[in-house]
């Protein structure tokens, strides 16, 4: 590690003077070129790419109630840089490994008149993007009406943008639009982009603390400002006056690949605070869970109760037979009775239904082997959630639970509070309130070396860094959909979730259904719109550290060929490579196994998917190490796969490969490969 500071009052190595009060820091492989100034007394900035115009001059700056805003009659006071090189590892991750090389520039805007000082604007610099933040160091309470910092993207005419709508009905869970830049209008970040060079950009941020999510509101074509969620109140963020905003961050690549390759997210997140976290395991999980979505159980009590002692006992035992770790149990605790949607006031989650005996279900998940993994659905009431929470994360502690799965089911700014004079508020999922809910959740589910798994989240931001407990999230259309969503995720959904969604960091899609035909097949019911091949590859090309196997039992055992790959792929990795892929259309990662438990960290494993198009794909081989023979696995597409009427078409086969050789994917409509190389 090195790590200069200087002030740039003189020409430095990686900020020098354009102007009297304009600022610049490259990256450190000199692609990347960020701008500040105070021109026209106003703070702004500008990025390059390649010696060619990102972002246009764009603004900076907040506006707060009560308070004089911080945008007009400044000037820059101070400036300093450093640089920065070091790799960390993760307990846990796509890549043990991870490389922090950046240049960093601060710069001190004060007011012209008063000379008091309004924030610093911090910048870093990698060479695979940017992340910057504002630093606010005020002695009063300063209440943000308004950040107004502008993403101006040049030559927005000829971009196209791939983006979900921000502040809907829904909180992530739709399906992605594929437009002209310039009729993206009110989004939700990631938000990615290309433009007429074919440079990919990801507009997203890193660290949410005590702060309200950001989302992008197009006011002018082109020019995208910061709109962040608000209070029940309005207030967009409340502070004591002194506060750092989440950085904002720029993934940038020539190809749409390099942002799959990207750290930037996690290296702008502090380190590890928890201290040892060799309690947080990664794995697989098997889940009392389908069955509900499909019709076959419900989630309350009754004659289709799903979670019941016999069940789950079953469950765990055919979890531990074929090697996962766990069994995720929804529907055990009383609350599910009647609309569970709308059940937020009633649900307890310490008292379980008369036919689930969690003492008995605890013996037998410690003779099997196989871990019980815990459920709290608060149906968006969190301050009935918050009084229990507790006693909800003793009684699973006791259990032997070391996942919980946690949900906030409500639509829109839904999410009830209890206020301090006893009145209810209603907030939404990534308001300021919010973000400090779900951070709280997962700092105390740490006391008691519990992981957590969030659904209907707040957007990842990296901070399963800091918190390597916060395992995994939903955050965006997952499996569920296929069974009852309307319509169901399309062919291209899962392709487009690699470059949009999944820059933030892991999902729990839940994927490996085998049964497409619960409600018979075709394009015009609820299932999977995939083939068998291609549930298989998502274990690969969508990462989480815990994967679910979310089919029935039955229908597993039906196809024991095609299960074998699930039961082998691993959760943890010691790299990852995106090899191939354009956005929606087609993605091919590599990851190589890392050393855990029964993995050696020799064997590779590589998945491939595409959208409603077939296609062919050459991959080279050359990720392999070279001095190795490894054995392919192959699960691909048959010859008459198709996803539509025949999605079972599956050729599994084997065959010597190295390094030196390449291999031809075939992949059929909404199709997949998934391939395991064994290490001989």
């Amino acid at each position: 590690m090195r790590l200069l500071s200087y002030l740039t009052l003189s020409s430095g190595l990686f900020c020098s003077a354009i102007q009297a009060a304009s600022y610049s820091v490259n990256s450190p492989d000199g692609a990347i070129k960020f701008t500040i100034s105070d021109s026209q007394s106003q703070p702004q900035y500008n990025v390059s790419f390649n010696n060619k115009p990102l972002l246009n001059t764009s603004k900076l700056g907040f506006e707060f109630k009560h308070a004089a805003p911080m945008k007009e009659n400044l000037e820059i006071s101070a400036s300093a840089t450093s640089s920065y090189q070091q790799t960390w590892q993760q307990p846990w991750g796509e890549a043990r490994l991870v490389t922090d090389h950046h240049n960093e520039l601060a710069v001190t805007f004060k007011d012209k008149d008063s000379k008091d000082t309004a924030f610093t604007l911090r910048v870093r610099v990698f060479n695979d993007g940017l992340g910057f933040r504002y630093e606010v160091n005020q002695s009063n309470a300063l209440y943000i009406t308004k950040e107004l910092t502008e993403f101006n993207f040049a030559d927005s005419h000829n971009s196209t943008a791939w983006w979900i709508p921000a502040r809907g009905w829904n909180r992530y869970e739709y399906t992605y639009n594929t437009t002209p830049l310039q009729q993206a209008a009110h989004v939700h970040t990631p938000f990615t982009l290309k433009n007429a060079d074919g440079v990919h950009v990801s507009v997203h941020e890193a660290a949410l603390l005590d702060y309200a999510a950001m989302t992008l509101n197009q006011r002018r074509p082109g020019t995208f400002v910061a709109d962040l969620t608000p209070w029940s109140d309005g207030i967009r963020v409340k502070t004591n006056g002194k506060f750092k905003t989440p950085w904002r961050t720029l993934q940038i690549g020539d190809e749409a690949i390099d942002l799959l390759n990207s750290h930037l997210i996690l290296n702008l997140n502090e380190p590890n605070k928890l201290g040892d976290v060799s309690w947080v395991e990664p794995g697989k999980y098997l889940g009392i869970w389908w069955g509900m979505h499909i019709g076959k159980n419900t989630w309350g009590s009754g004659e289709k109760h799903g979670a019941t002692t016999e069940q789950t006992k079953a469950y765990l035992s055919f979890a531990a037979e074929h090697g996962f770790d766990g069994v995720l149990v929804e529907g055990w605790n009383i609350g599910w009775d009647g609309d569970w949607f709308y059940n937020g006031d009633v649900f307890s989650f310490t008292q379980a239904y008369p036919d689930f005996d969690m003492k008995a279900i605890s013996e037998h998940s410690k003779q099997v082997g196989a871990r019980l993994i815990g459920h709290h659905e608060t149906s968006g009431n969190v301050s009935n959630y918050r009084k229990q929470m507790h006693d909800a994360f003793e009684l699973y502690q006791n259990s032997g639970v070391r996942q919980v799965k946690t949900g906030y089911v409500a639509d829109g700014g839904n999410i009830k509070r209890i206020d301090e004079r006893g009145h209810p508020r209603y907030e939404w999922h990534d308001g300021q309130f919010m973000v400090n809910e779900y951070l709280d959740n997962v700092k105390l589910a740490a006391k008691y070396q519990i992981s957590i798994n969030t659904h209907e989240p707040i957007k990842d931001t990296g901070l399963r860094r800091t918190y390597p407990n916060w395992l995994s999230r939903e955050g965006a259309r997952g499996q569920e959909f296929n069974a009852w969503g309307t319509p169901p995720n399309p062919p291209e959904h899962t392709p487009m979730l690699a470059f949009t969604r999944m820059l933030a960091g892991p999902m729990d899609f839940t994927p490996g259904i085998f049964d497409m035909s619960f409600n018979g097949l075709g394009d015009k019911t609820n299932r999977p719109q995939t083939t068998l091949a291609k549930q298989l590859a998502l274990y690969v090309v969508l990462y989480s550290p815990i994967q679910m196997a979310a089919d029935l039992p039955e229908n597993y055992l039906a196809k024991p060929d095609a299960f074998q790959f699930i039961k082998d792929v691993p959760t943890d990795w010691e790299t990852s490579i995106a090899l191939a892929g354009e956005v929606g259309d087609y993605v091919v990662f590599a990851r190589q196994e890392r050393k855990r438990g029964q993995y050696t960290g020799n064997d590779w494993y590589l998945g491939a998917i595409t959208d409603e198009h077939a296609r062919s794909i050459d991959i080279k081989l050359d990720f392999l190490e070279s001095n190795k023979k490894y054995e392919a696995h192959i699960y691909q597409d048959g010859e008459q796969a198709e996803w539509k009427h025949n999605p079972y078409d599956i050729s599994i086969n084997k065959r010597i490969v190295s390094a030196k050789d390449k291999l031809t994917l075939k992949l059929a409509t909404s199709g997949g490969t998934a391939i395991r190389f064994k290490a001989i």
